[in-house]
């Protein structure tokens, strides 16, 4: 006969398993056809209360497992589930067309590859080809970058609205250390000369030691989708090779948004 603990620990057991269950069931409402959910939607769908949804998916947010969509409010599914499933990130469409030309590109200019996908306020790394330098620039697939002077932050920033831009700089989501009025207003410019020149820089303004150069990956729809980044020692890097990484970098940007089927917009 159970006792009173054993029936309590197996009622807790239970409780447990069904929140994971109805987590799971929240995540898989999520597809290629409808992206974009709203609480409503969902809760229908898994047969549970708005509130016991909508509580759910605030959880799963702040894991990064699902995002809000800032202008309908509804939610889709966050890069976080990338970080946890790092030896499934050959499944990553951007990555598997990414990988033979990031190759190329390392075999190229001798220096580290990789691909950075946006993750609402962070870059991410998804791929990576390491150079055969001994002394180079590598760095753990699903790390995640917010310094304003990444170069594949200023990517991203470059492709969002303006005030979307100005947003995240003044919250603080983006770090920028000592930023003022005038600070602000000279970043936004840099954002707009790196959208012209076709790729963004970095040389020793996130750390003395490294300089980067990121180009962007288009979809069909003309968006950002990902960035290519070439991190490098700085020591080895002239202000020239600077500038040929960086075409180099938009080169391979401009393949691998090819291969996609992607448009690059012209201007």
């Amino acid at each position: 006969m159970a006792t009173a603990s054993s029936d309590d620990s197996a009622r807790g057991e239970a409780r447990g398993t069904s929140v994971i269950v109805n987590a799971i069931a929240v995540l898989r409402c999520f597809s290629l056809d409808e992206p974009l959910l709203g609480v409503t939607e969902i809760a229908a769908r898994i047969g549970l209360h708005k509130s016991t949804v909508s509580r759910m998916l605030a959880t799963l947010e702040a894991e990064n497992l699902v995002q809000r969509d800032s202008e309908t409010r509804r939610y889709t599914l966050g890069l976080g589930l990338i970080a946890l499933a790092g030896p499934l990130l050959a499944d990553l469409e951007e990555r598997r067309v990414a990988y033979p030309v990031l190759r190329e590109l390392t075999e190229r200019t001798g220096e580290t590859s990789a691909l950075m996908v946006w993750d609402n306020n962070e870059s991410m790394c998804v791929e990576q080809i390491a150079s055969r330098h001994q002394v180079k620039h590598t760095t753990p697939l699903g790390t995640r970058y917010h310094d304003a002077m990444s170069s594949s932050i200023q990517v991203f920033l470059a492709s969002e609205p303006a005030e979307r831009a100005r947003a995240l700089l003044t919250s603080g989501s983006i770090t920028f250390p000592g930023m003022d009025h005038a600070g602000l207003e000279a970043y936004l410019v840099r954002l707009k000369d790196a959208s012209v020149r076709g790729y963004a820089t970095n040389y020793g303004e996130t750390s003395l030691d490294e300089a980067s150069v990121a180009a962007p990956v288009y979809d069909h729809r003309g968006n950002v989708v990902a960035a290519v980044l070439i991190p490098a020692p700085r020591f080895r890097v002239s202000s020239d090779l600077l500038s040929t990484l960086g075409e180099a970098c938009a080169d391979a940007a401009r393949k691998i948004t090819s291969r996609l089927g992607g448009t690059t917009p012209e201007g």
